[in-house]
């Protein structure tokens, strides 16, 4: 990622330590084994398990869960020989403003951007988006991969490892459905012509880790993310009772699941999107893999029928998921000085 900028010192000089707490309390972490079992012995328990995470923690871990390990460890693999491999040939399949998929670096500026680089590509390659975040233009932008040369196998590992991690997004889809009292098929259908991205972080070590951040604290716009971490860690999430910064410890081979902004709206806050952030460390790299599930461009995001009545109305009007996409990547790109959307702006008063 080359030298560090001094503007980057400075201005994180004036960042708040970064301190979580020590706790007994931690993210749940439930075997799928039953679920994922063709006679579904104890279905109910596991059920019930993740609706009392998505409620208390937003999050929780996930073990059992059909994903080859052999397969993640290929991935992770490929995704080091390519951010060790020079950078002219990273920026080779460098995003640009017209194709949002590929290579970029963080920038330190003195707004102090992520301590991190980055590899994106489509799960459904090509994807369909507005061209524009503008509500009456219905014209639609085609958005594609891009790959690169070396190594050799990183694009047939990448495409493999999204095709079963796709499968287990789908189970934990109908999971948290049937926790809401639904159908477990209830909201398969707005994911058919899908929008959703996987992600290759790498967060190099960091001079000056009590300073900055991997990520910023942040909440995650779609569905579910499902993130693969390393043994290295670094994950926090903010705890809802008391909004203190609690670590995810490193489960091996398990995948950490949050649900987002739109499992908030369709809950009708029953299921919060929680607020997490990614630390640096000084000496070790570390590397991770989210998969943001997302929904089609046409999707329209409201709380569902069947949880609203009298005594609990909806408490948000309704979003076209496209264009709130099409603004959040338009805002993140340009890096304009204005507040990024969010779900609260659709909030009913």
């Amino acid at each position: 990622m080359g030298e560090v900028d001094p503007a980057f010192v400075q201005a994180a000089e004036h960042r708040p330590k970064l301190k979580p707490v020590e706790v007994a309390d931690e993210i749940p972490v439930i075997d799928l084994s039953d679920f994922l079992n063709p006679h579904h012995k104890n279905t109910q328990q596991v059920i019930s398990d993740v609706g009392s995470s998505c409620e208390k923690w937003g999050f929780f871990q996930v073990v059992n869960h059909g994903v080859p390990a052999e397969l993640r460890r290929k991935v992770e693999a490929v995704a080091k020989k390519f951010f060790d491999g020079p950078l002219e040939e990273k920026r080779k399949v460098k995003r640009d403003e017209v194709n949002a998929m590929g290579y970029y670096e963080s920038e330190h500026t003195k707004n102090v951007r992520d301590w991190k680089e980055v590899f994106d590509y489509l799960v459904q390659d090509p994807t369909q988006i507005p061209a524009s975040h503008e509500p009456d233009d219905k014209e639609l932008r085609i958005l594609t991969n891009q790959w690169p040369l070396f190594p050799a196998d990183f694009r047939e590992a990448c495409e493999e490892y999204a095709r079963e991690v796709e499968k287990l997004a789908y189970k934990l889809l109908e999971l948290i459905s049937l926790s809401l009292g639904l159908p477990a098929n209830r909201l398969n259908g707005y994911f058919k012509d899908q929008t959703s991205i996987l992600r290759l972080n790498h967060y190099p070590p960091c001079p000056f880790p009590h300073l900055a951040l991997g990520v910023g604290h942040h909440k995650d716009a779609g569905a579910l993310t499902i993130l693969a971490q390393d043994d290295v860690g670094g994950l926090e999430v903010r705890r809802k009772s008391d909004g203190e910064w609690i670590p995810v410890t490193p489960t091996p081979d398990a995948y950490i699941i949050n649900v987002g902004d739109m499992f908030q709206v369709w809950s009708n806050d029953k299921y919060e999107s929680v607020e997490h952030r990614v630390v640096v460390n000084s000496t070790k790299e570390r590397f991770s893999i989210p998969f943001f599930f997302f929904p089609s461009h046409y999707t329209i995001v409201k709380p569902l029928e069947e949880l609203l009545n009298e005594q609990s109305p909806a408490k948000y009007r309704e979003y076209n998921w496209g264009k709130f996409f099409a603004t959040r990547n338009r805002s993140d790109f340009k890096k304009l000085d204005v507040e990024n959307i969010q779900i609260s702006h659709f909030r009913v008063l």
